[in-house]
């Protein structure tokens, strides 16, 4: 089982994001459950993507909604770094 690590600039988005969308709440959740299980759940599309600074995970929990993310597999640790849609995650349409 993994360590879900929520830092205060992600907890702080979610909110936000959450507020903005409340019907996705039981599917953010479910995404949270599996994630800290098993982080290649097949529904969670676990993929790689760079950024300009960084190297990053990404999990899904629809087809419109992400969480990036940084996966420390040695730690069992899953550090949550942002939420939103493609644009907001991965800086482009």
């Amino acid at each position: 089982m993994f360590k879900l690590v929520y830092t205060y600039t992600y907890e702080e988005k979610a909110k936000i994001f959450l507020k903005k969308h409340p019907d996705i709440i039981k599917q953010y959740r479910k995404t949270l459950e599996l994630l800290e299980l098993n982080p290649h759940h097949p529904s969670l599309r676990l993929h790689q993507f760079k950024t300009a600074s960084y190297l990053l995970y990404s999990v899904s929990i629809n087809l419109s909604y992400r969480i990036s993310l940084e996966l420390l597999v040695n730690e069992k640790e899953i550090i949550l770094i942002s939420i939103g849609d493609h644009q907001e995650i991965y800086g482009k349409k």
